[in-house]
């Protein structure tokens, strides 16, 4: 297996995005294609002493889309980006997988350009792994997609239900709606929709709305939202857990007594870090595309890029993509409606079926 990495991708790269790749293959017998600027990359392996290591391979691509760039004219006048070279190694089978840390608009506009969506979804969505009491969950979608409808939400569902039985190894995934009250008649016309739509498919194990003060609490295993709430929520939690670190951080500094007293916790805060460091999840997959993509953050050290490698490799391994049709083409089957009319008829079919339950059930 081949996995590609956008070295030139990231707000430290190339450096981070090479060791991160030598850090990889200590967890995974593969090899890895650092895509960017050959001669960079050269020197960047000759620092790190692995300038003969044979599992490393490289691929020029000469041009970088920055961060502060817009994703659709980066990648219109920058053809030979690491971004698109490495998507299109995976398009033509050279990589089976593609990581980057760079342009996240570029990687996901590019990804669905190149790539294509898989047989039955319409919209790919980012998962990302965020931690809760009782273990990590998966917030689908994170910024994919800011205006979506309640069928898109259902594809959210589904591939977060495969994602978290392949690689969550969780046996039967618990699907939670996030809105603004447990109740299922809460909610705006997108929640209340989404809701009587995804209680009405057996395939998934739907545990009802999941509410903001539940977030972190564990209720479910995938949280299924829009892009722009998921966005807003996910910014939100690292806004706020970066807050009450430098509240802390300024607390245990205030004198010789409670310097004394972070002695004292201190492995307790540093198993508290462990437990929500995003290095540690790695990256965050683009589900929905025809082909693995995962999409690291900006500011991703050799660690999280490591971990990010091997999610890729896990989801190859046990073909996430593949399961994730087959189950799509369950629910079009249990929804009445064939594999060729799906992308024509949902918008009003289903849609249409969703209002009239809740217009059924009554509004708050």
């Amino acid at each position: 297996m081949r996995i590609a990495l956008d070295a030139m991708g990231g707000d430290f790269a190339p450096h981070e995005q090479v060791k991160g790749a030598l850090e990889a293959l200590k967890l995974v017998n593969h090899k890895i294609i650092l895509v960017g600027d050959k001669e960079i990359l050269s020197q960047e392996l000759e620092k790190l002493g692995a300038k003969n290591e044979r599992r490393i391979l490289l691929k020029h691509a000469p041009e970088v889309v920055r961060m502060e760039e817009q994703p659709l004219v980066a990648l219109r006048r920058k053809k030979n980006s690491s971004i698109r070279v490495g998507l299109q190694l995976v398009k033509s089978g050279a990589a089976q997988a593609f990581v980057s840390a760079g342009n996240t608009g570029a990687v996901m506009l590019a990804a669905k350009m190149i790539l294509g969506t898989l047989e039955g979804i319409s919209r790919p969505a980012i998962g990302v792994l965020l931690p809760s009491k009782k273990g990590p969950f998966l917030l689908i979608d994170a910024g994919a997609n800011v205006d979506s409808k309640p069928e898109h939400l259902l594809e959210f569902a589904i591939m977060g239900h495969i994602y978290s039985k392949a690689i969550m190894e969780r046996e039967s995934p618990r699907i939670g709606l996030l809105s603004i009250g447990e109740e299922d008649f809460k909610g705006n016309g997108l929640t209340k929709n989404a809701f009587m739509l995804l209680k009405s498919i057996p395939q998934i194990n739907f545990v009802g709305n999941v509410e903001g003060k539940e977030f972190f609490e564990g209720k479910a295993d995938v949280v299924v939202c829009d892009g722009f709430v998921g966005n807003l929520a996910l910014k939100i939690s690292e806004s706020a857990a970066a807050f009450i670190s430098q509240m802390l951080r300024e607390v245990f500094s205030r004198n010789i007594l409670t310097k004394f007293a972070y002695l004292c916790v201190k492995n307790g805060l540093k198993a508290m870090r462990e437990k929500t460091d995003y290095r540690a999840f790695g990256g965050a997959p683009l589900l929905g595309v025809r082909g693995v993509c995962i999409i690291c953050h900006g500011s991703s050290n050799s660690e999280a890029i490591a971990n990010a490698i091997k999610v890729a490799v896990d989801m190859v391994q046990k073909r996430v993509n593949e399961k994730i049709e087959r189950h799509m083409e369950v629910v079009r089957d249990s929804l009445g409606i064939s594999t060729s009319i799906w992308h024509q008829l949902k918008d009003k079919f289903i849609t249409l079926k969703s209002s009239r339950q809740v217009d059924a059930g009554g509004e708050e």
